[in-house]
């Protein structure tokens, strides 16, 4: 049984997918010190040069070795700059079912980049790999994550109560004047089925086509 992803890049008619390198380092520091970033990512802060470098260097790429997942950075394919990242992660390869997270750089929200992305790791999930499942767990006061997740028709299953920790603004300087805070998670699910009919309402929506085109 395969128990790990290939190394791969997956190409939509406007962004690449593909495996972080040393140049994404800066844009990456950049991205995950963005107060929205802060807040709901499970990642240190002040998110440093070091913890950008050890990421690119061993963890992301750690992730498809050892079978956990896989980390794609998501670039612009006009201008190579980077707008966020995907990442597989709690792979069953015996139930063919993963947890998938995404990241948007703020110059980036606002465009569709993120369920343009995150849709074509579905697609290339399930009819390339074959697997059965995509799970997403969003904060509940995420609202902009749960959109995404409402674009690429994944189904909400349930609430996970008081099961995540994010963090808040404080209004004192200590801690970076950050806090941490409690928060439940609203499960969803996507199937293969679930994906019918909803790249070409993307593509109608956004401008953009569907994703087929993956090595």
């Amino acid at each position: 049984m395969t128990t790990t992803f290939p190394s791969i890049s997956i190409s939509t008619d406007r962004l690449v997918l593909r495996p972080f390198d040393m140049a994404d380092v800066p844009a990456y520091i950049e991205m995950m010190n963005d107060e929205q970033t802060v807040a709901w990512a499970d990642a240190p802060h002040p998110y440093t040069q070091v913890d950008a470098e050890r990421w690119v260097r061993r963890i992301a790429a750690a992730e498809r070795t050892q079978g956990h997942g896989i980390v794609l950075a998501v670039t612009e394919f006009l201008t190579q700059r980077l707008v966020g990242s995907v990442r597989l992660l709690n792979t069953d390869w015996r139930t063919r079912s993963t947890e998938i997270r995404y990241i948007t750089a703020p110059w980036g929200r606002g465009e569709g980049y993120a369920p343009e992305a995150v849709l074509a790791v579905a697609e290339w999930l399930f009819r390339d790999q074959g697997f059965e499942r995509l799970e997403l767990r969003t904060p509940a006061d995420n609202t902009a994550s749960q959109q995404v997740a409402q674009k690429i028709g994944c189904i909400s299953e349930g609430v996970l109560r008081n099961a995540r920790i994010a963090r808040t603004r404080t209004d004192n300087g200590t801690d970076g004047g950050w806090t941490d805070i409690r928060t439940d998670l609203i499960v969803w699910g996507l199937l293969p089925e679930d994906l019918e009919g909803v790249a070409e309402q993307l593509a109608d929506a956004g401008g953009y086509g569907t994703y087929d085109d993956w090595k």
